[in-house]
């Protein structure tokens, strides 16, 4: 039967988050209903409720979430009630150009569940979240967008992995390909920018700076594993990159906020044939203007980076092991955790800088 469950709505663009009651339906082929057990606070979450993803109110929030299957419909073969999980939010079709290609991170026809949560009191449809919708006692997704992992970690830490730190860890090995004794900058160092230095380290490069206008930001990237930061609001971060490069500038730049500006830090930091990652999210009305040229006589790579290029079924488990075994540090991201009712605040003190995640715990 369906079930009435608490869950965090953005009403309209702008208003202010608050608990709803809301209606899971049971599963239908190829859907898993998920006891949600915590989710990060994400700042896409707060791009949806601002109206900048788009216009389909009311959202249900969260989506960087780890819990236990409760039940599954039919079809559904790699989860079972009982399994823990780690949401994604690019559940791949195994059919497309760019799966059979063998390149399944590239999918181009990612999916969700098809069935609609709803308000209890209205019966309105809900958005959820990346398809998702996980600030919520239980949600529904497509099954393929549960990957198991290991119980025994803390769901407060691999939650994380859906979204956020998947994003700059993957950044750096999957799309940047940082390889040993590479040069490495990251500008922007909030939760995926830090994210991305945990990745550079992991993947053995020699130098990784941190580039940020907030020396609290620095410091805790300096704690995550960069050997240098560079405050851009008092030093020009192009000139302080190439010299702590011997004056060539970086193997690999990961660029971390979305904004023209610091785009085109990251283009005039990187080495002759270096490479750009753009993994911070711009808004549509953002452009970017280069002189071709510079294009063209740099050579190197500029790349986007989807979800980190990840492929959860591969990198989810791989880096829960990383964790556990001490190589990795994903509690570290972990701020504060808080309850339901506290996403609202969670918005404010992201907003303020004060937080590297905030937690939902349920």
């Amino acid at each position: 039967m369906p079930q009435q469950v608490n869950g965090v709505i953005a009403p309209g663009r702008d208003e202010p988050v608050r608990v709803e009651a809301i209606i899971v339906p049971d599963p239908g082929p190829g859907e898993a209903v998920v006891r949600i057990q915590a989710c990060g606070v994400c700042h896409t979450d707060l791009h949806y409720k601002q109206g900048g993803i788009n216009d389909d109110f009311p959202f249900l929030l969260g989506h960087e979430a780890a819990g236990v299957v409760e039940s599954v419909g039919d079809d559904v073969t790699d989860v079972a009630p009982g399994d823990f999980v780690v949401l994604n939010w690019r559940a791949v079709c195994g059919r497309c150009r760019a799966c059979r290609r063998g390149r399944p991170w590239y999918c181009f026809d990612t999916h969700n569940a098809r069935q609609r949560m709803t308000l209890a009191e209205t019966g309105a449809e809900l958005s959820p979240a990346l398809g998702i919708g996980a600030f919520a006692e239980k949600t529904l997704v497509a099954a393929g967008q549960c990957t198991k992992v290991d119980p025994a970690v803390s769901p407060a830490v691999a939650g994380l992995l859906g979204c956020g730190v998947m994003a700059g860890i993957g950044a750096a090995v999957n799309t940047g390909r940082v390889g040993r004794g590479d040069t490495v900058a990251v500008i922007g160092c909030g939760g995926v920018g830090d994210a991305a230095v945990v990745g550079a380290r992991l993947a053995g490069a020699a130098a990784i700076i941190a580039v940020d206008i907030d020396d609290r930001k620095l410091e805790t990237a300096k704690a995550m594993g960069a050997t240098h930061t560079v405050n851009s609001r008092s030093t020009d971060p192009v000139e302080a990159i190439r010299a702590l490069t011997g004056g060539f500038g970086a193997d690999v730049v990961i660029e971390a906020v979305g904004r023209p500006e610091t785009y085109r830090q990251a283009f005039y930091a990187r080495d002759l044939a270096g490479t750009v990652v753009l993994v911070g999210v711009p808004t549509p009305e953002m452009t970017l203007e280069l002189p071709l040229l510079d294009v063209f006589g740099r050579g190197g790579s500029l790349k986007s980076s989807w979800y980190g290029d990840c492929l959860p079924s591969r990198d989810f488990p791989m880096l829960i092991d990383l964790h556990q075994q001490g190589r990795i540090d994903l509690g570290a991201f972990v701020t504060e955790t808080i309850g339901l009712g506290d996403v609202e605040k969670a918005f404010a003190r992201m907003h303020e800088g004060d937080v590297l995640r905030s937690v939902v715990v349920l």
